[in-house]
């Protein structure tokens, strides 16, 4: 009885170790974003990370909070642990180029997700936001619901990131058409709540008679939500969004802010993978093009109930 229960114990160790090799047979890939504590980028890395497991690989997430060097080093671990590929949403736009060179040298191809970098021919592919779409949508909205005459300010992103300008253009390509609308300040605000807010105090300081808000991202909108309600203000002053964050949503129930552009991270985060797969296996993406752009929906508080997970719109 003993032999017997030892064979039978010693057969499973031997499966065992079969059974695990070929759950994870598809190697490791590492994914790296930006800052999880922002819920947007939270979700890139969740989304592309339970893809890959679905997808049969191992994933790992880290985060450079677009600080390049930690970025490169990074990427150094990646190349340490055989990565067969790299889901990356650069630090910036030329500083992030280096570290792509150091990872394609490697033999692994890189994958970039909602930023891109200033030279095609790297990364596999670039699956980015259409900001200048996004951007009018929301700039458009915003006249809507501000009128087309009165002072307003603008928070403006992360000038490392292509993105913000981006959406700084889009809004003054369609905002300009309104003689009457005077922007009287823009501040950089980093796509940080916190500085957001800090800014927001800044400039209702010197501006009192605003009446209205464009800001580049949802955190940052949301910092100058809370220095306005600080300031007993915020039922004088409109104020849009970017991203479509789970806490832009709630703002627009509450009626704190009047919309957010969604950006369909979670979409573009799983085909980043998908594409990946692809290539490893195939050695084509499955895409004609490098640069690839994911059209931006629009939140306000008539649609907001088919908000139905984050980053995530229903039809």
């Amino acid at each position: 009885m003993f032999k017997k229960g030892m064979r039978v114990l010693l057969a499973a160790a031997a499966v065992a170790p079969l059974l695990f090799s070929t759950a994870w047979a598809e190697g490791l890939i590492t994914v790296i974003v930006n800052d999880p504590a922002n819920p947007y980028w939270f979700t890139e890395g969740e989304v592309a990370k339970a893809t890959a497991e679905k997808l049969g690989y191992t994933a790992t997430v880290g985060a450079h909070k677009g600080d390049t060097n930690v970025e490169s080093n990074l990427v150094d671990t990646a190349i340490t642990n055989k990565s067969v590929a790299i889901i990356l949403d650069p630090a910036n736009a030329d500083g992030s180029i280096g570290a792509v060179k150091k990872a394609v040298a490697a033999g692994i191809p890189v994958f970039l997700v909602n930023a891109e970098i200033n030279q095609e021919g790297l990364a596999k592919a670039q699956l980015v936001s259409n900001n200048a779409q996004g951007a009018a949508l929301g700039a458009q909205q915003w006249v809507e619901a501000v009128g087309d005459k009165g002072k307003y300010v603008e928070l403006f992103g992360n000038p490392a990131d292509n993105n913000a300008a981006t959406r700084s253009n889009g809004y003054e390509t369609v905002l300009t058409q309104y003689p009457d609308l005077v922007k009287a300040a823009k501040e950089v605000a980093d796509w940080d709540r916190v500085k957001g807010r800090t800014k927001m105090q800044s400039m209702l300081q010197a501006n009192p008679d605003i009446i209205a808000v464009i800001s580049g991202n949802d955190e940052m909108a949301l910092g100058a939500i809370a220095a306005l309600k600080e300031a007993g203000k915020l039922d004088q002053v409109k104020v849009g969004g970017f991203d479509g964050s789970p806490d832009a949503v709630a703002a627009i129930k509450a009626g704190e802010m009047q919309y957010t552009v969604l950006q369909p991270v979670a979409v573009f985060s799983e085909a980043a993978v998908k594409q990946a797969d692809s290539f490893i296996k195939t050695g084509k993406t499955g895409v004609d093009t490098e640069k690839q752009l994911f059209d931006c929906l629009l939140i306000t508080k008539d649609n907001v109930d088919k908000y139905t997970a984050p980053f995530v719109l229903s039809e």
